[in-house]
């Protein structure tokens, strides 16, 4: 029994004529005969009492039409279903990010959901990059938007690196340091240091520049995953944040020397042997848009 055979039975039972039914549908009439055959074999009994000219539906050809129009109606709205999830107007994602990425992008991706795709479902997650990807890895995620910088290499795993971005020491305009024309890392050090926690390459970078006192579990007095939480506390007393750049336009990049020179560097990750979620192309766009530098 195919939907074929119940797009046919519908059809003659519409009609009760072979000869008109065979036209709309595209077919001979013997092929339409043969098809109806089949049917009613597969079935065990007739569908159609064949009246003269006329073909009307037996007390069982009855029934079965009636659930055969169920059957294709369902077929029909699984294949407009299937066409509306590949074209991402409905369906779910869930998504871990990371606290970078987060701060810039997860308000946007929410405006864009519910203003161009309203009928889909989206669920955001925020924390540590061990335990997003260990949630990706147990298929509680989707996909991640990390700095994969702080990601470790896994063969099961496909990152993909979407966007760089500059990090920075800042500070509000009125800080103390904020009218500097240069800015020792000895002058930072007498004001509370505030970042996520950074990852072993950032921290071999601090050290590099500034030595043994940059380490983060050193220099960092104020840590956490959530960056608008430091941003807040950044605005509001002298403390200095060490970010990307993008994320708090209203803040002073300080003019440290020797120059930081740390990037972040954001990527998309998924499990690599599993099927991509098609709502996943529009956060891939929407990054591009977004996760810029402001200079």
């Amino acid at each position: 029994m195919t939907l074929v055979q119940l797009k046919h039975l519908i059809e003659l039972a519409n009609s009760g004529s072979f000869s008109r039914s065979a036209l709309k549908l595209h077919l001979t009439q013997p092929a339409l005969s043969r098809s109806i055959k089949t049917l009613e074999g597969e079935l065990g009994q007739a569908l159609f009492d064949r009246i003269g000219r006329k073909n009307e539906l037996t007390p069982f050809g009855l029934h079965i039409v009636q659930r055969a129009r169920v059957l294709v109606d369902e077929a029909n709205e699984l294949r407009q279903t299937s066409l509306q999830l590949q074209k991402g107007e409905i369906g779910q994602l869930r998504i871990g990010m990371g606290s970078g990425p987060g701060a810039m992008l997860m308000t946007p991706l929410l405006m864009l959901m519910a203003q161009e795709h309203p009928q889909a479902h989206i669920d955001i997650s925020r924390g540590s990059t061990t335990l997003l990807v260990q949630a990706l890895r147990d298929r509680l995620l989707d996909a991640l938007v990390l700095d994969i910088r702080s990601l470790q290499p896994a063969t099961d795993l496909k990152v993909e690196a979407l966007q760089e971005m500059v990090g920075t020491f800042m500070c509000r305009k009125q800080h103390p340091l904020a009218k500097k024309r240069s800015v020792t890392f000895e002058m930072l050090q007498a004001y509370p240091i505030a970042s996520t926690p950074l990852s072993d390459e950032v921290a071999r970078l601090l050290m590099e520049r500034f030595g043994a006192g940059a380490h983060p579990d050193v220099l960092v007095n104020l840590r956490c995953e959530e960056i608008s939480s430091l941003l807040e506390v950044a605005r509001h007393s002298n403390t200095v944040v060490l970010t990307i750049r993008a994320a708090a336009p209203d803040l002073v990049e300080l003019p440290l020397s020797p120059a930081l020179n740390v990037n972040a560097r954001f990527g998309l990750v998924t499990i690599a042997a599993r099927t991509e979620v098609s709502l996943l192309s529009k956060v891939r766009a929407l990054m591009g848009r977004v996760l810029k530098d402001t200079q």
